[in-house]
């Protein structure tokens, strides 16, 4: 989709839709809203006296202009109540309105900024939210479908300000918020697309775009030279595919060379392509659903792709262990003990708890590539979708500095988190008689004991885990998330790189 930024009135743009907003209980309309009531011959204040506009939060009331406007429709976007409104308040308001705008035949929709007027929002960040409520709202996964994968769908966004000064904020906030929504649809994308076209090999090259795009560096293990660096954790999932297990690196430094002053921050990303579970197979009915395993490999790909836009200032390492998990003649078992690349050795419990162990050796290796500061991200346990369900991912940390950092990155996301405790007491479970720790605790605590394994490999370096097993797919429409993958992720480690020093 186009997204462009035009100076003037709404109500003088030529567009197939207008959008623009009203707080609830506020009569009459006034701003941008008045305008076009005024040119409409007062149509809106009499829909909002009839109560067929109340300007509640989720409503986006259309209103047809029958030739009085440039425009074809009016989408009149609740806000819901002044009070409290935010950026996220943005989002969703822009969200639902884009798809009032988009049914039919609209192909260009023209939208004010919400929040830049009367609530006080400073212009460049609501700008931002803005654009990403709905160019994420207008995401649709169809290429696969012949019928569906071409044509149809808005095809230009036009942001309108009248104001001349606040211009300059909102063309960059329009900038930094179309980067923001594009990433986190490359990591849909990823989610959405079945196994058999999203292998190690397919995210190798996803990568290798990227890369290109934003001139980072590239770099691809293959299977020897993760046994060369002795990533046992890793290898041992991937024993069971034909497919090859790749790690994939892609690194991004600032154009002064320096790292940050704390050193660079690093993102690991779970990449299982599939999870059948290996030997310890799940049950059939929904694994298809494992196709979304790889999540939070995704979730760092989209993240990388939008740093090679915005040019945080600190070096960011993407590192994304990239592998199926499958049974065989040749794949691990139950009771088995491998070596992680940092030496410790592991029992393999359940071959269902793979994901850690892929983390294992890839937060071993960002660590090796000088990795100051490091944030994973893996759709790692049901525990965690039975604690916080579809609301909230789990949040782990072993520092509070970086664990606030994030918490205000996802904050500024609109991406939920909660904090979750990592109290050594729980170690415990995951202490094996035969090697240095196993892979899995039993069910008690399950999402904290998965966090503290992968604890084992991070020593003191400050590092935050982020448990998305409940956000990385969605089974109902919300405001600018369509049912589906969500791309949770992207935005908050976005955010979090161009907050970092």
């Amino acid at each position: 989709m186009k997204v462009s930024v035009w100076r003037g009135s709404i109500a003088e743009v030529k567009a197939d839709a207008v959008i623009v907003n009203l707080f609830e209980k506020v009569t009459p309309p006034r701003g941008a809203t008045g305008a076009i009531d005024q040119a409409l011959g007062g149509a809106i204040a009499r829909l909002i006296e009839a109560g067929e506009i109340t300007g509640k939060a989720r409503e986006a009331a259309v209103v047809y202009t029958l030739g009085r406007l440039p425009a074809t429709k009016v989408v009149v976007a609740g806000l819901g109540p002044s009070a409290g409104f935010d950026y996220d308040g943005v989002r969703a308001a822009a969200g639902w309105a884009m798809r009032a705008a988009a049914k039919g035949r609209a192909r260009t929709v023209a939208t004010i900024v919400h929040g830049a007027g009367i609530a006080g929002l400073e212009p460049g960040t609501a700008a931002a939210a803005a654009v990403e409520g709905s160019l994420l709202a207008a995401y649709s996964f169809k290429e696969l479908k012949v019928a569906e994968g071409d044509g149809g769908g808005v095809e230009e966004l036009i942001v309108v300000e009248r104001e001349e000064g606040k211009l300059a904020a909102i063309e960059d906030g329009v900038r930094r918020g179309e980067a923001l929504a594009r990433a986190t649809a490359l990591a849909r994308d990823l989610v959405n697309r079945p196994a058999n076209l999203v292998t190690p090999t397919a995210l190798a090259e996803v990568a290798a775009d990227i890369a290109r795009r934003g001139g980072l560096s590239l770099e691809v293990l293959e299977r020897a030279d993760c046994e060369r660096l002795g990533m046992g954790a890793f290898l041992s999932v991937a024993k069971g595919s034909d497919e090859p297990a790749k790690l994939i690196v892609l690194r991004y430094r600032p154009k002064d060379g320096r790292a940050g002053a704390q050193g660079p921050l690093a993102f690991v990303g779970k990449g299982l392509t599939f999870d059948s579970g290996g030997i310890s197979l799940k049950a059939g009915e929904g694994m298809e659903g494992m196709k979304s395993d790889m999540a939070g490999g995704a979730a760092v790909l989209g993240a990388m792709e939008a740093v090679g836009t915005l040019k945080p200032p600190v070096e960011v390492i993407g590192v994304v262990p990239a592998t199926e998990n499958m049974p065989s003649g040749h794949a691990s078992r139950p009771g088995d003990v491998v070596r992680a690349m940092n030496g410790k050795t592991i029992e393999i419990i359940s071959t269902d708890a793979e994901g850690r162990m892929i983390l294992a050796d890839a937060i071993a290796y960002a660590k090796n590539l000088g990795a100051a500061r490091l944030v994973d991200l893996a759709t790692l346990t049901g525990a965690c979708v039975v604690a916080l369900g579809n609301v909230r991912a789990g949040l782990f940390s072993n520092d509070e500095g970086l664990a606030a950092a994030v918490e205000k990155a996802a904050a500024q996301a609109g991406e939920k988190v909660w904090r979750m405790p990592v109290d050594s007491e729980y170690g415990e479970q995951i202490k094996s008689e035969v090697a240095d720790i196993k892979n899995t605790g039993g069910r008690p605590g399950g999402a904290i004991t998965g966090a503290l394994f992968i604890r084992e490999f991070v020593g003191d370096t400050p590092w935050v885990h982020l448990d998305i097993a409940g956000m990385a797919m969605n089974s109902r429409d919300l405001p600018y998330t369509p049912k589906g993958a969500t791309g949770f992720g992207v935005r908050t480690l976005a955010h979090l790189a161009e907050s970092m020093k």
